[in-house]
């Protein structure tokens, strides 16, 4: 008998991410995968949330790289070898200086800064991992080929939504379950399949998993190190900075 366990968590709130992740470690002495997906698209103002940041920025990536940290060792003791999905789409940039977009927002440029910054994420764990004795977890960055039809249809503007209900008939659009098939095989498949896959940004076509160029700034391992210095110190949680101090440590310690 299958058993669902349902765990309810804000993503504006950091205080709901530590609390979330408290329940699951709580609930559970190991995990075999995590997708991690939930992301804000369209808004039609900045909004910032209660710890003081840009909501795309926070929800799209920081409150993801807290809650994955913090489930890495659930992650490492599963049998058939922990798998970490990154929903990711191309493109983007770092606004370095203005990271939490005060002085110049928009909501498509708020997006895919998070997406940059979490490409940056899942290269640099895979790095961290990759040399790790005994490492058994898998970091993939997956592009859904089609988009996802969602509620967050509801949200935008009327010309907007019109626009997308046309483009869902000529079949632009995929429903969630048809989503979950093509992701399937990703945590299913054979460990070592898997790992040929960490590290690297991919995406469905043809029926086939394959390989999406990276950015160079994205696979810059000095920027990747300023995103991972910037990020727990923005989380401003104990465990989530002891962990990642643990993985810079290892890092030194391969060098």
């Amino acid at each position: 008998m299958k058993k669902i366990s349902l765990i309810i968590c804000d993503l504006t709130k950091l205080d709901d991410v530590e609390n979330a992740i408290n329940e699951i470690q709580s609930k559970h002495t190991f995990l075999d995968g995590i997708f991690i997906n939930a992301g804000l698209g369209y808004a039609s103002e900045r909004v910032e949330t209660e710890d003081g940041m840009d909501s795309h920025f926070q929800i799209n990536y920081l409150s993801h790289f807290m809650l994955t940290l913090n489930l890495l060792s659930l992650l490492e003791k599963s049998q058939s070898g922990g798998r970490v999905i990154f929903n990711v789409t191309e493109g983007g940039e770092i606004f370095w200086n203005d990271i939490q977009m005060i002085n110049k927002w928009g909501y498509e440029d708020g997006i895919h800064q998070a997406m940059a910054a979490k490409r940056m994420f899942l290269v640099k764990l895979h790095d961290l991992y990759k040399n790790k004795h005994n490492s058994k977890i898998s970091f993939i960055g997956f592009q859904i080929p089609k988009t996802v039809w969602s509620n967050q249809i509801n949200i935008v503007p009327a010309y907007m939504r019109m626009m997308a209900i046309l483009l869902k008939l000529f079949g632009r659009f995929i429903t969630i379950e048809e989503c979950g098939e093509m992701m399937a095989p990703l945590f299913t498949e054979y460990q070592e399949e898997s790992f040929k896959k960490s590290g690297k940004f991919i995406t469905l076509k043809d029926d086939e998993f394959v390989e999406i160029k990276e950015d160079m700034q994205i696979l810059n391992k000095q920027l990747q190190e300023k995103m991972w210095k910037i990020s727990p110190d923005l989380c401003a949680d104990e465990k989530t900075n002891q962990i990642s101090e643990s993985l810079f440590r290892l890092e030194q310690v391969d060098k």
